[in-house]
């Protein structure tokens, strides 16, 4: 037998502001760790502050980039966090994107001489269903064979890349185009209209904006966003009330994919006009970090997808004024996230000392 010094109990009390600690810890202690990551990089403390928290405040442009790559991150966030209230843990929103910007490249790559008004819609839809059709390969194994979704989704984000690859080195590549490893550019009633003239940024932020105003009603106002959340609580009473454990897994993951498939057409049909080997600098993994971060809940999350972009950003200009790698856009990603996790700990257990308990030798 082994004695451990302290006993783990989850707190049954907690106060209004509690769980907004967690993410507030988290975003200070990102902070900190940015400027300190940029200062052993040989970057000065008040410069690698600038950098990656001020700069993308300091001109029209670097605000609207900002929203550029709030988009993406707020769309996908909103459908991953759909799924992760029911305990359905989709991990592979990144390929999910890339089959949805796969999808939404056939149009305009087929018929690009087309000036159908239509065809920005239907690309939207094409892609979407892209997107929900590569979830809805885990959302089969699970649900059939009980196979686990994290693993299924993480292996189906390597397959998507490596079928994009392919296809804008063959099947998809512009002829035209002097070998180079991408489509024809699109018409242009296949990209988004941008809402500035001088800048990228363009209306799917609106968009995401709305799917956001969508998720909230959908989770807070439906009662199938309340069996998902009862699934993902209480499976036990949400299976004696009836509710179908196979349909949580199938609109759960057919919903992450959806909302990712559609990120994946914007990003073709807005800032790159065109499908290439890199269409996500990882928008699919970051939006996950979001939707924790954010609470699972569609109001932080939305706050949550600024902050990342904000990062982003910061990240970019750091690396052409400073020679920053773009590595550590993903160092303070996974900063962020191990952080709040942590933050959440303490706010939802209280740690005993004192008290010993003993456990059995060898148990895990």
């Amino acid at each position: 037998m082994m004695r451990l010094p302290w006993v783990i109990e989850t707190k049954t009390e907690r106060s209004t502001s509690a769980p907004l600690i967690a993410p507030f810890a988290a975003v200070a202690i990102t902070v900190c760790a940015g400027v300190i990551i940029l200062s052993i990089l040989g970057v000065s403390p008040g410069k690698a502050l600038f950098f990656l928290y001020f700069a993308p405040f300091s001109s029209g442009f670097n605000i609207s980039e900002v929203f550029l790559k709030m988009g993406p991150l707020l769309l996908i966030a909103q459908g991953l966090a759909i799924g992760f209230r029911a305990k359905v843990w989709n991990i592979g929103a990144e390929g999910q994107l890339l089959l949805g910007a796969i999808g939404g490249s056939l149009l305009p790559i087929f018929f690009n001489d087309s000036q159908n008004p239509l065809m920005l819609p239907a690309m939207a839809l094409v892609g979407g269903c892209f997107g929900m059709g590569w979830a809805a390969i885990a959302a089969w194994l699970r649900a059939r064979y009980n196979a686990n979704e994290i693993l299924v989704t993480l292996m189906l984000n390597s397959i998507a890349l490596q079928l994009l690859f392919y296809l804008v080195s063959g099947p998809l590549r512009d002829p035209l185009g002097f070998n180079f490893p991408q489509s024809a550019l699109f018409p242009d009633v296949g990209m988004l209209p941008i809402l500035f003239s001088g800048f990228r940024v363009n209306i799917s932020i609106f968009f995401a904006i709305g799917v956001s105003l969508l998720a909230w009603l959908f989770v807070e106002r439906s009662m199938t966003g309340y069996k998902l959340e009862v699934g993902g609580t209480a499976p036990d009473a949400a299976r004696y009330a009836g509710f179908s454990e196979a349909r949580a897994i199938w609109l759960s993951l057919l919903i992450g994919g959806t909302a990712a498939g559609l990120a994946g057409v914007f990003e073709v049909a807005g800032p790159l006009g065109q499908l290439q080997r890199v269409v996500s600098p990882g928008y699919g993994f970051a939006a996950i970090i979001v939707a924790f971060l954010g609470g699972l809940r569609a109001i932080g999350i939305l706050f949550a997808a600024f902050f990342m972009a904000v990062i982003f950003v910061g990240g970019d200009i750091a690396q052409t004024s400073a020679g920053v790698p773009f590595s550590v856009n993903i160092v303070l990603q996974g900063i962020l996230l191990v952080t709040y996790l942590a933050a959440r700990v303490f706010v939802d257990y209280r740690v005993r000392f004192g008290t010993r308990r003993r456990i059995p030798a060898g148990a895990g």
